[in-house]
């Protein structure tokens, strides 16, 4: 590509990129261990009836489910899971992500009402992502921000309503564009476009979930 809008972009690498840190967790008892006092009891007699006592109540064991429940319940889609879906998209113009080259920065996306709320798994969300473009007057901001909405729009849950725009200031012509990413008429359009649909593919191949 001899006319690139921006022939240098600044680069990061791929350890400097924000990643989601291992959570730790207290050790817990699994499924394969929670009747083992039941099993193997520390005064287990080889004759004589065993002690009704060392069975679980029916209260215990409704206690026991939904400690359970409780704990490998799934996590909310936060800020950072929606960076990772969206980071490894690659540049239209050079052979780097978006997270790379800082279009897409993680404290630029904003999920409302916050994860931390823990309502109902069905509740309406809403995801803002604020692009920014290497340079002001980049002419394939209207493509990353296409490429962004497929793959949010292919990977989330329907309740998750999808705003993509240009963080303010970033682009000569936010507003426009603005208009532009939230015509949803204007982008069903876009998206019939074979050359347009080959290009978000060849995007979206560095995906990987």
């Amino acid at each position: 590509m001899d006319n690139l809008d921006n022939a240098n972009p600044n680069i990061l690498d791929v350890s400097q990129l924000p990643s989601r840190r291992q959570k730790e967790t207290k050790p817990r008892d699994g499924p394969d261990s929670k009747y083992d006092h039941i099993l193997f009891p520390k005064q287990a007699l080889p004759w004589g009836p065993r002690n009704s006592s060392s069975w679980p109540s029916d209260e215990e064991d409704e206690a026991d489910c939904q400690d359970q429940e409780g704990e490998y319940a799934e996590e909310p889609i936060d800020e950072q899971e929606i960076y990772d879906l969206i980071s490894s998209i690659t540049d239209p113009e050079h052979p780097n992500t978006l997270g790379q080259l800082s279009v897409i920065n993680l404290p630029d996306i904003h999920i409302t009402p916050s994860p931390a709320e823990r309502l109902d798994p069905q509740a309406l969300r809403t995801v803002v992502v604020e692009l920014t473009p290497t340079i002001t007057h980049c002419s394939m901001a209207t493509i990353i921000g296409l490429a962004v909405r497929v793959r949010l729009e292919s990977v989330l849950p329907p309740n998750y309503r999808i705003d993509i725009r240009m963080k303010e200031g970033s682009h000569d012509q936010d507003d426009q564009l603005n208009k532009q990413l939230a015509d949803k008429e204007r982008v069903a359009a876009a998206l019939e476009n074979d050359s347009l649909k080959g290009m978000l593919g060849n995007m979206l191949k560095t995906c990987v979930f």
